[in-house]
């Protein structure tokens, strides 16, 4: 019995720190942009506690930016709940593609998914070393090592930002900044550049004709249609 759990242990250890060596890049990552979510946070008023609790309970990074920005508007309930769902509803695909390779995770499946970011979801779909038990390990610790970085980069930031460690003026527009990277690397990484346009242009319009306050909301509707038809449009003219 002894030697089994030794020889367990010893199972656990070497996944873990397979799954550290992996995840080094998503430290850098999530600590960098942490701090800068918990610094946003303190500098609306929102102390170490929100860091920590939007981090561990919510955990969902860029949503994390735009919900300060949410929060400090006094945003309506309904306009929470549609850009949440706009911006995240790319999880609900990551999901999907997930079901088999998490099929027998037992109870660390709701975890599992709860805990699926962009990052976490390439590493996991890299990783084809692991088999069985040791695959199952490596899901749960390497998910649970993803977000223990976003937490402490959040927590960090906020304890920073409150002891006047750094100046946090301008720390705003790092959510901007993210979403402009965001932005760069996919345009640079594909050839179909439609969608990025019809995206700006119709953002644009919607905040000459609505205003700052209000042109979120029919943005997003509005490019989601548009990138529905323009979709369909392209299936049509593919098919001989």
């Amino acid at each position: 019995m002894k030697t089994e759990k030794e020889s367990m242990g010893r199972k656990t250890k070497r996944v873990a720190l397979l799954a550290f060596k992996r995840s080094i890049p998503v430290m850098g990552t999530y600590l960098t942009l942490g701090i800068g979510f918990g610094m946003l946070l303190e500098k609306n008023g929102y102390g170490v506690w929100w860091a920590l609790g939007m981090s561990v309970l919510i955990y969902a990074g860029a949503m994390q930016y735009v919900a300060v920005g949410l929060l400090a508007s006094g945003a309506s309930v309904l306009t929470a709940a549609f850009t949440t769902f706009t911006v995240n509803i790319r999880h609900f695909f990551y999901g999907l593609s997930m079901l088999e390779r998490y099929r027998d995770t037992g109870k660390a499946k709701p975890y599992l998914f709860f805990s699926l970011t962009d990052e976490t979801y390439s590493l996991v779909c890299t990783e084809d070393t692991l088999q069985g038990a040791d695959r199952k390990r490596y899901y749960v610790i390497l998910s649970l090592l993803n977000q223990c970085y976003w937490i402490c980069g959040g927590v960090a930031g906020s304890l920073l930002s409150g002891a006047g460690a750094f100046d946090s003026a301008g720390i705003e527009f790092s959510m901007t900044a993210l979403f402009v990277t965001v932005f760069l690397e996919q345009w640079l990484s594909s050839d179909e550049h439609v969608p990025a346009l019809m995206g700006m242009g119709i953002s644009v319009l919607c905040l000459f004709l609505c205003g700052a306050e209000y042109f979120l909301i029919p943005t997003m509707l509005l490019t989601t249609v548009g990138l529905t038809l323009y979709r369909r449009q392209k299936r049509k003219g593919e098919t001989p």
